[in-house]
């Protein structure tokens, strides 16, 4: 109970002072996550969370599967094409050379931890937020197609994560245990293949009960919005029971609820907002515990990891595309990792607490991620400024200035200062 009641005053002290923080350094994720460290056990010792708590896991859980159902839900598929095809780019080329790359640098470096396991590390920090950049999104004037481009990707990316770090999850256990391989891939078809079939099957089932319902006026506008809600943990929790990936069921339904209509899969902000900021919340209080002290190995791939296991795919993926190259280390940079990371390594705690590399993975984790949210927090405004001066000296022509089709944006992305609406206070999107 003094956990939830310190949360909630923290929740309360920072909506007193959000419109004022608006643009600044000190976004939401940034609070939440240096209150955790003053008021947990390495600061005033307040608050105290255990990282196998099934709470800190069921809290966790719940967030990234409505995130990935609502930025599913909010996708237009087609529009993905258009814009050059940033997004498709970055999602398609960018993201599986990024966990191949983190696989292959944390395996020479990480020396103690297995191949699987060094996949597993580069699948949970191959996902980005475009929360801890959201002064890069929301800026009008850098570029309508470069702030689409990371908005989508970050909508998108932790989705399709997931069903890589189920499969490498269950080959790194299998080294582990005496089961023959056909079991272990048995058991990773039936994760993903029964989360795809409870996705599509809850997705297809609730759209259509909800668009009669709505038709024949039976439901509140109120309960059309919190529909979504129910869903998204009803494709995760059934998937779960049935033997399926349920991250992957949430995603799978977001998709084929989409294209239902913006009535039905507009999201209480708030509320999905309070789970991700407690997420954060809880990072702070459990990281310190997890850093302790950290090689020079361990440093140096978070390092890395935050720089050139993210930008050389990037830039590979915007090949052809005639983007300058100032926009290509723009885009490689604000790749910062937060709600989705954390997520997927506490799902690594949960499902595989015997592995031999655990310990390495959560604190490798948990520096990356801590030194994302500072040194993109920190850098969001002024690069951003940067940017833009140097775009607004180039031709007319450039592709960066050059006209975009406007997409929808997920409800796990940060909605774009111009006609698209305003940015909450905070800025806050996961």
């Amino acid at each position: 109970m003094v956990d939830l009641t310190v949360l909630a005053a923290v929740v309360f002290a920072f909506g007193l002072v959000s419109r004022r923080l608006e643009g600044t350094i000190f976004t939401a994720p940034i609070v939440f996550v240096a209150a955790g460290v003053v008021l947990g056990p390495a600061g005033l010792g307040l608050v105290e969370f255990d990282l196998d708590d099934h709470t800190v896991l069921m809290l966790g859980e719940i967030a990234l599967a409505l995130v990935l159902f609502t930025d599913a839900a909010r996708t237009n598929l087609p529009s993905l094409r258009q814009n050059e095809g940033l997004p498709l780019r970055l999602l398609g080329i960018g993201m599986p050379l990024t966990i191949i790359l983190g696989t292959g640098i944390a395996a020479l470096m990480l020396t103690d931890l297995t191949v699987w396991e060094a996949a597993i590390v580069g699948t949970v920090l191959a996902p980005t937020d475009a929360a801890l950049g959201q002064a890069v999104v929301s800026n009008p004037r850098v570029p309508l197609r470069v702030r689409q481009a990371l908005n989508v990707e970050a909508g998108l990316n932790d989705g399709l994560s997931v069903p890589f770090l189920a499969l490498f999850l269950t080959l790194a256990v299998a080294g582990e245990e005496l089961q023959p391989a056909t079991y272990w891939l048995r058991f990773a078809l039936e994760q993903v293949g029964l989360g795809v079939l409870v996705g599509v099957g809850v997705g297809l089932a609730g759209s259509w009960l909800v668009r009669q319902a709505s038709r024949r006026g039976w439901m509140t506008n109120s309960f059309e919005r919190l529909a979504l809600l129910a869903m998204a943990i009803i494709t995760w929790g059934l998937a779960d029971l049935m033997g399926g990936n349920g991250f992957i069921a949430a995603f799978i339904g977001g998709l084929v609820v989409g294209p239902v209509g913006e009535r039905l899969i507009r999201f209480t902000e708030a509320e999905g907002q309070l789970l991700n900021l407690s997420v954060f919340f809880i990072f702070g209080v459990l990281a310190i515990g997890l850093i302790e002290t950290p090689s020079w190995r361990v440093v140096l791939y978070a390092a890395l990891s935050l720089t050139l296991v993210r930008m050389l795919p990037v830039a590979a993926s915007l090949l052809g595309t005639s983007l300058h190259s100032v926009s290509v280390l723009f885009i490689g940079w604000f790749g910062p990792r937060g709600l989705a990371s954390i997520v997927l390594g506490l799902i690594v705690v949960a499902e595989a607490p015997l592995l031999a590399g655990r310990g390495l993975i959560e604190q490798v984790v948990a520096l990356t991620v801590l030194l994302s949210v500072l040194l993109h927090g920190v850098t969001a405004a002024p690069f951003s400024a940067a940017y833009t001066r140097r775009v607004e000296k180039m031709s007319p022509g450039a592709p960066e200035r050059s006209g975009a089709v406007k997409l929808a944006t997920g409800v796990g992305s940060v909605p774009p200062r111009d006609s698209q609406g305003p940015v909450r206070p905070d800025g806050m999107s996961r």
